[in-house]
Parts: structure tokens; sequence; C-alpha cells
């Protein structure tokens, strides 16, 4: 029986800048009563342009900072760390249970009537073994083609608070014709900074009335968590006995690596509420 400190111990969440917030939601709602540390390595956001191992160090160096502040369960909310670095990371860190991320391949294969689906990553994630290893087992036996999309432009987009009037909104507005044009019938966005423009998407869609359903990844991996803290006795008193699903107070830490005047109103209109950001070096 593990002892009750750690389990009111603080889930441990990791991305390189603050795109793995849309995790943090999906895990705030499937567990209003965890709390949450989360770390942005803003300093060398994005980590998708880089090569594999500078993304492992980094990634290493995270997830070493958050077993220091004793966090129970780390989730590496970043695609590209989650290609590159989680296996490694799992094996250095046996005595914490890591989940990471993989775009959601297998829903757009399984819903996917045209045969053709798109995912939208950054460069080190669609070169990964994780997302190429999904396709090889999950895509290829199913006879579903997938294409693969990069546009280096979105994570700073997101970062920069999304901006309706900009160059890239217009190319994503295009994108999405492009791929209608194309036949394909699911988008997956395989970047946790895009979750937070899919209302963008969704809307977009509706307007040019394309024949395309967008899926992430984020409720998956918040399931899966909550799984793994019941299986080891880790879930929050709280969350166990709270029946009205209210939300403790204050459940969410956030450190960053560097220091921008901008992002606490970025983090704001990502999430709807103020957050006190701590600055670590």
């Amino acid at each position: 029986m593990l002892s009750h400190a750690l389990s009111e111990a603080p889930i441990g969440v990791f991305d390189s800048g603050i795109g793995g917030l849309s995790v943090y939601l999906h895990l705030a709602q499937q567990l209003p009563g965890e709390r949450y540390l989360y770390y942005a390595d803003t300093k060398h956001v994005p980590y998708g342009n880089r090569d594999s191992q500078d993304i492992k160090d980094l990634t290493l160096t995270a997830v070493q900072w958050l077993y220091e502040q004793g966090c129970k369960l780390i989730v590496i909310a970043c695609n590209s760390a989650s290609a590159h670095a989680l296996t490694i990371a799992r094996e250095r860190y046996r005595q914490i249970p890591i989940v990471g991320l993989v775009p959601a391949l297998k829903p757009a294969v399984l819903g996917s009537r045209s045969g053709r689906v798109a995912v939208m990553a950054t460069k080190a994630t669609l070169e990964g073994t994780l997302l190429n290893q999904v396709i090889a087992e999950v895509a290829e036996p199913n006879h579903i083609s997938v294409s693969k999309y990069f546009n280096p432009e979105l994570v700073p987009w997101v970062e920069a608070g999304m901006p309706i009037v900009s160059p890239t909104a217009i190319r994503l507005r295009q994108q999405l014709k492009q791929l209608a044009d194309d036949d394909i019938d699911y988008l997956v966005l395989g970047c946790t900074h895009y979750p937070f423009f899919k209302e963008f998407l969704l809307q977009e869609i509706r307007e040019q009335q394309l024949p395309i359903t967008v899926v992430d990844s984020g409720q998956a991996i918040a399931a899966r968590v909550r799984s793994l803290l019941i299986e080891k006795q880790m879930l929050a008193s709280s969350d166990k006995t709270r029946s009205d699903k209210t939300r403790v107070d204050n459940p969410l830490r956030l450190y960053t690596s560097k220091y921008d005047d901008n992002l606490g109103r970025v983090i704001k209109r990502l999430l709807g509420e103020q957050v006190n950001i701590q600055y670590v070096t």
C-alpha cells in the first residue's frame, strides 16, 4: 500500500511550451481533485525543429526537475518529446509512471470512410518512431493512407495567442480546403499546441461545409493517467470521495524556463483564468 503522502503528490506535466496546457485541461476535467505541476521549457520552444539528441537531452532535464519536485506521475505532454525521448525517460526513471503522447491515429483509421487521413504535427513527431509504429500497426493493415503535414508557423502562432488576422490563419484555412480536395476525411492534431485552435478549424469546416472530422489525443491521455493512478493506488483522496467533481483550490502551479512579458496574457486567454507563473533556470 502506497503512502497517503504519495497519493496527494502532484501530477507533473511537461511540454516545450504552453501547448501542453491542452492536455492539462483534459486531465483537470477527468481528475478534478488532483494537483498539477506544469513545466514549460519556453527557453527552447519549439522542440519540433530540433534534432533527436537535443530533444532527448532537454526532455530528460525536464523529467529530472519534475521528479525532484516530488511528482507521483509525469505526463510528457509534447508529441516531439514523446517521439524521441519517452523510451529512454522510462528506462531512467523506472520508479515513477511516465505517460507520453502519440497522435490519435487509431480513432481516425477506424472512423475513416474515404480511406485517407492526415496527421498535422511537428517535423520531429512526423519523423519519430511512435507515429510511424502506429501507422505500420494500425493504418497499413486497415489499408488506410496517412498523409503528413508540417507547418513550422503553427506553434509560434499559438504561443502568440492565435491572431485570426494573420498569414498563418489564412494558410490554415487554405490547408483545410486542400485536405478536402484530397479526399481526406479525418485530420489528426499531432501536437499539443494544436487543440487550442481546434474550434477555429471546426468553424472553418462548418463554414466551408467540408467533410472532415478533427481528433486529438488529450482525452485518451487523461483516461490513461486516471487508469494508472487507480491501478497504482495513487489517486488523490479528493478524487476518490468527490461526487460533485468540483476542482480543488488552485490546482495548477506553472513554471517556465524563460521570462516573457506576454506569456501570462496568452495563458489567461487559453485557460480562461489567471495563473501565477514562476520561473526556473
